[in-house]
């Protein structure tokens, strides 16, 4: 696979947002400001609680006459439910559903192959993007109320990659839509659409002051993109690395890459999930704790909700500060199969802050994990640590994927 190194452009306006209280309002203001186009992607749509808050922003702006298209994923939302439905689609929202899962569902594993990336742009000015769903902070499809908020992050940005968010959009939209319409024997309109996910890149937007890039995730072009980026910031790091993400599964060559530095001297922190959401992904992460552990890499488990960050920061006081802000894990499904984006920002105060909130949250709500502590948990935690994991690399077997 071509190594390509992410293209950094000077004049980005990028702003730090954390969790849907500071999302949702910045993105109902955006697009009750908007006056052509809102585009809309996200994994999971739901309107309990603050989601609403986020439905009826895109409902007053298709109202309004704003060409407004909201494309959700067929596995983390599936078929919205038919109220909130009726109302999107009279209120003139165009809403697509990417890879409906059909009467087989996830047996198929083409069907693993899901759209994980959470971007809205409006009027290709302004582009958000994270790890954060339309999902109340205080609300869990699963396990319902929680006590404290989901712990997650998201960008606001203006500057260049606003166009590149919206050109891969509108090409994603465009192939929906031809693969709808051949479906429904519509062949002119399917022709139409594939031409149109062609379309260039809208223009260019004036410079404001960061460098930052924008990176996707796909199983064409782009399938390595974000996992060589963070391989050559960590191989590059000096001082320290902060990692938060929710799933951690890495590969090989991260691991190696985390252990390396560790090793000469830079300082490690992972803040990783510390309570029990899905089995697989909770169990299947354990067993590469210790090689990390060993070689001096610290390990804390958030513990007072749901950590769902995937978000990073590379020497933030050094000459050269790195920084990520996204939807992708750093596990199979993210890395090898899923669509994702992650915004990366080369500025000091930017990274400065995501740094503080990163160690704010360690200190205040995570548990350290320690080695000892770790090689001696129960036998049964180690079973099915071990179950899982096989489980895991079974998955990516059929897959046909190396990780």
């Amino acid at each position: 696979m071509k190594r390509t190194t992410p293209q950094f452009r000077a004049g980005h306006r990028v702003q730090l947002l954390q969790g849907a209280a500071e999302l949702f309002p910045a993105l109902a203001q955006a697009m009750d400001g908007a006056r052509h186009t809102v585009l809309f992607e996200t994994y999971i749509f739901d309107t309990t609680g603050a989601g609403a808050e986020v439905a009826e922003a895109l409902m007053r702006a298709a109202q309004r006459g704003v060409r407004t298209q909201l494309v959700v994923d067929g596995v983390g939302t599936g078929r919205l439910p038919a109220p909130w439905y009726e109302r999107l689609r009279t209120a003139g929202v165009q809403v697509r559903v990417y890879s409906p899962l059909g009467p087989l569902g996830l047996l198929l594993p083409m069907r693993w192959r899901r759209l994980h990336r959470k971007l809205c742009v409006v009027d290709g000015q302004v582009l958000f993007c994270g790890g954060i769903n339309v999902l109340d902070d205080y609300h869990d499809p699963n396990f319902g109320t929680l006590q404290a908020p989901r712990f997650d992050f998201a960008v606001r940005a203006e500057g260049a990659l606003v166009a590149q968010a919206q050109a891969t959009m509108e090409q994603l939209w465009w192939r929906i839509q031809a693969v709808r319409d051949v479906r429904q024997y519509h062949l002119p309109e399917a022709v139409h659409a594939l031409r149109e996910a062609g379309v260039g890149s809208p223009p260019r937007q004036r410079g404001l002051g960061m460098r930052a890039a924008l990176l996707l995730r796909d199983n064409l072009r782009n399938r390595s993109r974000i996992e060589q980026a963070y391989r050559r910031a960590i191989a590059s790091a000096q001082h320290e690395i902060i990692i938060a993400n929710a799933y951690f599964l890495p590969g090989g060559k991260l691991r190696r890459a985390l252990v390396l530095a560790a090793r000469r001297g830079v300082r490690v922190q992972l803040l990783l999930q510390g309570r029990y959401e899905y089995f697989m992904q909770y169990h299947a992460a354990r067993p590469v704790y210790g090689a990390l552990l060993r070689a001096g890499v610290e390990i804390h488990e958030y513990e007072p909700s749901f950590l769902h960050a995937k978000v990073a920061v590379i020497d933030a006081h050094g000459r050269r500060p790195w920084a990520t802000v996204g939807s992708s894990n750093l596990d199979p499904l993210s890395l090898l199969l899923a669509r994702e984006a992650n915004v990366v920002v080369r500025d000091k105060d930017f990274a400065s802050e995501l740094r503080q909130r990163l160690r704010h949250a360690m200190h205040t709500a995570g548990r350290r994990v320690g080695a000892q502590q770790f090689e001696q948990r129960p036998w049964r935690e180690r079973v099915l640590d071990q179950v899982a994991h096989a489980l895991m690399r079974a998955a990516l077997w059929v897959t046909g994927n190396r990780y």
